[in-house]
């Protein structure tokens, strides 16, 4: 494994606040997710949405779970969205909940396409203070260090050649130029807001929601991932679930020594050009032309996505009767695009 560089702040958290910090997260912290999914070929999409909303039963309200956890389903592009609850995760908790859902979509042949995505919401509603900025810093960066393999895991496609949905719904454009070593998260929020090539919710890595106090801290602080694929299973969405959540962690870690950096320049272009491989808008439909990754691209992905997991493998040695490194490290040797 290849040891990051971390960049010196005079910001940087003691040992006492990095331990408070994720302990307040362990107990704070909601994910939710959005799931996406198209009818079952020639099923009206209206009478499929009416049919997923009679088996799951949606609240309609945040404050109630209800029978499935989902707070409503609506009209999408491919066919319906799914919002489920944020909750505070436990492993077979979430596996229990999102089977539910899953083989609810799957009685009336609901598929995942192409064109569905499947995205993560980071809550903290009940949070009374602001996050510190390193924080968010290092999540960022930790992000775009590693976004080709965190794409490759998370991808969904239909075929070799085309392993994710396109860029326009998911683009990195903007994440990849915008560093916090020299800017402030709250500069980088607008940098993405102001954007005339990105809308501001398609970006890879949302941070529309956060708001930031005067002297930069988040306030309040919800993050949506919005690059995995749509699938359909349950242990998959689950485990995924603590990826992200296992980011946030070793970002607070992190912010104690300093800023992770993206990495020397060669390795890094590259890490780009891996990404304008795996996301673009070259294929058809609304696929990405994956034809040009070839088996010692994927071989380079999968190495990147185990040196991300052993980065990451303390922190999940913390979650209790949760399996999802395991189903992780399967996941970086073949992902759901290459099973199907």
């Amino acid at each position: 494994m290849k040891d990051p560089i971390i960049l010196r702040r005079n910001d940087t958290l003691s040992l006492a606040d990095g331990n408070y910090w994720k302990d307040l997260f362990f107990r704070t912290l909601k994910i939710g997710t959005e799931i996406e999914a198209a009818p079952a070929k020639g099923k009206i999409r209206q009478d499929f949405e009416k049919e997923i909303n009679d088996l799951l039963r949606p609240s309609g309200t945040y404050d109630l779970l209800g029978q499935s956890g989902v707070v409503d389903v609506s009209p999408e592009h491919c066919g319906i969205e799914i919002r489920v609850i944020g909750r505070q995760p436990y492993f077979r908790v979430l596996q229990t909940q999102y089977l539910e859902i899953t083989q609810a979509l799957l009685s009336t042949g609901a598929r995942a396409r192409s064109t569905c995505g499947l995205h993560f919401h980071l809550i903290t509603p009940t949070l009374a203070e602001p996050v510190p900025e390193i924080i968010l810093a290092n999540l960022w960066n930790f992000v775009r260090r590693y976004s080709p393999e965190l794409r490759f895991l998370t991808s969904c496609g239909e075929s070799r050649s085309a392993l994710c949905r396109r860029r326009n719904y998911t683009s990195h454009i903007e994440m990849v130029r915008l560093s916090p070593i020299h800017t402030s998260m709250a500069q980088i929020q607008q940098e993405l807001k102001q954007s005339a090539a990105v809308p501001e919710h398609q970006n890879f890595f949302n941070l529309q929601h956060l708001g930031f106090t005067e002297s930069g801290a988040i306030f309040p602080f919800h993050l949506e991932f919005r690059f995995p694929d749509a699938d359909l299973s349950a242990t998959s969405i689950t485990a995924k679930t603590f990826l992200f959540f296992a980011m946030l962690l070793k970002a607070v870690e992190l912010s104690q020594y300093g800023v992770i950096h993206v990495g020397k320049i060669t390795p890094w272009r590259r890490k780009i050009e891996l990404l304008d491989l795996l996301s673009n808008n070259d294929g058809a439909l609304a696929t990405s032309d994956t034809s040009h990754i070839d088996d010692a691209a994927i071989a380079e992905l999968r190495q990147g996505c185990h040196e991300l997991l052993d980065l990451l493998e303390p922190v999940f040695d913390r979650f209790e009767d949760n399996p999802s490194l395991e189903v992780l490290q399967l996941l970086a040797e073949t992902p759901i695009s290459l099973l199907r």
